[in-house]
């Protein structure tokens, strides 16, 4: 059988876009075509080509241009986009032509702290002014409203009333860390059934 073609798309440090690079790095059944990237200095791009692994860095309007991506995914047969710290909105024609097959992780228990200029650090800031007692992470599919896509999998951590944001974001990297990898093999296993 021929291998699930999975495109990273990525816009920072790539913590994540790593330990998926490092997770299906002798896989027989998943491979990973290219990683994506929106901002060319971004550390994920060395990252990725440090792994040997092809990257694509293209403009915000470029990213923006729905007919075109979807057009340079279909030409290198993607399967599956996995969006791994990426702060772009994902264009309605994309998601048409992947419906189900594009996978994001959000740094909350959604429906809590999702939707517009929901990312990263103000998510953490929202969960300590709500003084949430918990938070975690959403690894959902990607459908036409921001954060609102079919859940794939959530996980949780305390918060407590000491925590700092510096605790909160490492606690919740953890967890991205721990988890992500793992859910999209099971999810790619559910799919395809390999």
């Amino acid at each position: 059988m021929a291998k699930i073609k999975l495109a990273l798309f990525a816009s920072g440090s790539g913590s994540n876009a790593l330990k998926i690079m490092d997770f299906f790095s002798d896989s027989t059944e998943v491979e990973i075509t290219f990683l994506l990237c929106n901002k060319k200095d971004a550390p994920v791009v060395k990252l990725a080509r440090d792994k040997q692994i092809e990257v694509f860095v293209f403009s915000n309007e470029e990213v923006e241009n729905g007919s075109f991506l979807v057009d340079f995914c279909q030409q290198k047969k993607i399967d599956v986009i996995i969006l791994a710290g990426y702060l772009r909105k994902v264009p309605s024609e994309l998601i048409q032509n992947f419906p189900e097959r594009i996978i994001n992780i959000h740094p909350s228990l959604l429906p809590k702290h999702g939707g517009k200029g929901m990312y990263g650090k103000f998510v953490h800031e929202a969960v300590l002014k709500n003084k949430d007692t918990e938070t975690g992470i959403t690894i959902h599919f990607v459908n036409e409203d921001f954060d609102k896509g079919r859940i794939i999998a959530q996980y949780s951590c305390a918060v407590s009333s000491k925590d700092t944001l510096e605790d909160v974001q490492r606690k919740i990297q953890e967890l991205e860390h721990t988890y992500f990898s793992q859910v999209i093999a099971n999810t790619l296993n559910h799919i395809y059934h390999v």
